[in-house]
C-alpha cells in the first residue's frame, strides 16, 4: 500500500502541495480528478522523489521512501508512466525496454509477459521510439513501467491524444493490472474512463485533496464533479 501523509511540496519558492493525503491500496484504482494546476501532476513527482518535500512523508508497504534518491524510488517497485511518455526517442523499442528491466533488475519472463501484453510492440523492437504513433508510443512507455514488474503503478493522462482503439488497449491492460493486485494512481481528464475503470476518486483543488467518494457514487453525486471540475 502506497500512503502519502500530510506532504508539502512544489517548484523553488512555489508550494503546491500542502498537507495533502491519500491511500493507494493494492488491487484498486484511485483516479485523482482536479482543475489544470490543481497538483496532480506534481503529486506524482513527488511520489518518484522528483520533487523534494518540505512536510510529511510517503510510506510504501511501511517503509518510508520520502527521502529516496529519484532513481531509487522504482527499485522500490514503483512504476511510473509521465504525462507525455518521455521515452528515450532515439533508441529502439528493444533498447527502451531494456532499460525498464534493468531497474530492479526483471528476469528475462518478464520481458516475455510484457510484450504479450502489447503484441504490437513485438513487431517493433528494431525500430526506434521516435517512429511509432502516438498509441504505440504510449503502450511503449507502459510496457517499459511493467518491466519492473511494479507494485505500484502511476500513470498521468495515459489517454491523452489517442484513438479509442489505442484507449481500450492501454484499459485493458490496466484494468488486468488491478486483478493482479497492483496499486493504480490514476490522472484522469475523461470522466467516461474514470467511470468504467476506477475504484475510487479523490479530489484535488489547490494542492489539497477536498473530498473523495467511490467511483460508482459520483453518478449519483453529479454536483462533486460540477464543484471540482466545473462540468
Amino acid at each position: 500500500m502506497l500512503e502519502l501523509d500530510g506532504i508539502d511540496a512544489g517548484y523553488g519558492p512555489v508550494q503546491v502541495l500542502r498537507g495533502l493525503s491519500l491511500t493507494a491500496r493494492p488491487g484498486e484504482i484511485t483516479c485523482l480528478l482536479g482543475r489544470n494546476g490543481a497538483g496532480k501532476t506534481t503529486t506524482m513527482k513527488a511520489i518518484m522523489g522528483l520533487l523534494p518535500l518540505t512536510a510529511g512523508r510517503i510510506t510504501l508497504e511501511g517503509e518510508d521512501i520520502s527521502r529516496l534518491p529519484a532513481h531509487e524510488v522504482p527499485k522500490r517497485g514503483i512504476g511510473y508512466i509521465p504525462q507525455g511518455r518521455r521515452l528515450f526517442s532515439e533508441l529502439t523499442v528493444a533498447q527502451n525496454l531494456e532499460i525498464g528491466m534493468r531497474v530492479r533488475p526483471s528476469p528475462p519472463q518478464v520481458l516475455t509477459r510484457v510484450l504479450e501484453l502489447f503484441p504490437r510492440l513485438a513487431d517493433r523492437m528494431g525500430q526506434r521510439a521516435e517512429t511509432l504513433s502516438g498509441g504505440e508510443q504510449q503502450m511503449l512507455a507502459t510496457a517499459r513501467a511493467l518491466c519492473l514488474e511494479p507494485r505500484v503503478l502511476l500513470l498521468d493522462e495515459p489517454t491523452e491524444g489517442l484513438q479509442p482503439s489505442m484507449i481500450e488497449a492501454i484499459r485493458q491492460v490496466v484494468v488486468r493490472m488491478k486483478s493482479e493486485g497492483v496499486a493504480i494512481l490514476l490522472v484522469e481528464q475523461r470522466l467516461d474512463a474514470v467511470m468504467s475503470s476506477a475504484d475510487r476518486v479523490v479530489f484535488i483543488e489547490n494542492g489539497q485533496v477536498r473530498d473523495n467518494a467511490d467511483a460508482a457514487d459520483l453518478r449519483a453525486r453529479p454536483e462533486m464533479l460540477k464543484r471540482y471540475l466545473g462540468v
